[in-house]
């Protein structure tokens, strides 16, 4: 089974349309966040750059005369539900091993308890990964949400990260401790 990367992600019509609804620049950054993350901790750096590029895929708008209502949205938010869901399917349609896919989905329904009335979640690695990701590109009111970058930066950003994981997984499978 080969390798399902980010390009062939970010190149499915789904991600077109709700990681760019989400916010682009917003996911790259995240994704560049988790690889380094994951790298540190140990955490498998392709799965976690997947699930922090989808990590907002379940997102939608909340709009109240038509403004964007943040207060409503953080209300009513329940984006990383339906975004696990979103995802995995996704993966799956695109060849990601099943189990891979899963570990990927929980991360992405674990990143945040902003759906949760506890607010407490004990997550695993991988899952603390995406989800201090995520924390790390925030933006007081959302706005990381509009961040814009262009078509051409995007794909040459994710080609990048492509190629890191790739470097990263090949020295990992020679050294117990990659350096990169």
């Amino acid at each position: 089974m080969s390798r399902v990367s980010l390009m062939n992600i970010y190149n499915h019509h789904i991600a077109q349309k709700y990681v760019k609804r989400a916010g682009l620049a917003h996911a790259i950054s995240t994704a560049y966040h988790a690889f380094r993350f994951a790298t540190e901790r140990g955490v498998n750096p392709d799965l976690a750059v997947k699930a922090a590029f989808l990590h907002d895929i379940g997102h939608y708008t909340w709009y109240k005369n038509g403004q964007w209502d943040y207060d409503l949205y953080k209300e009513n938010d329940i984006h990383a539900i339906k975004g696990a869901e979103r995802a995995h399917k996704l993966l799956i349609r695109l060849g990601e091993n099943p189990v891979a896919a899963k570990e990927i989905a929980l991360a992405i329904l674990l990143h945040t308890d902003s759906y949760l009335p506890q607010r407490d979640i004990a997550r695993k690695p991988l899952q603390e990964v995406v989800a201090i990701a995520d924390e790390q590109d925030e933006e007081p009111g959302g706005t990381h949400h509009y961040r814009e970058i262009s078509e051409d930066k995007a794909k040459k950003m994710l080609e990048k990260l492509d190629d890191k994981i790739v470097k990263y997984m090949q020295i990992s499978k020679n050294d117990t401790h990659p350096i990169l």
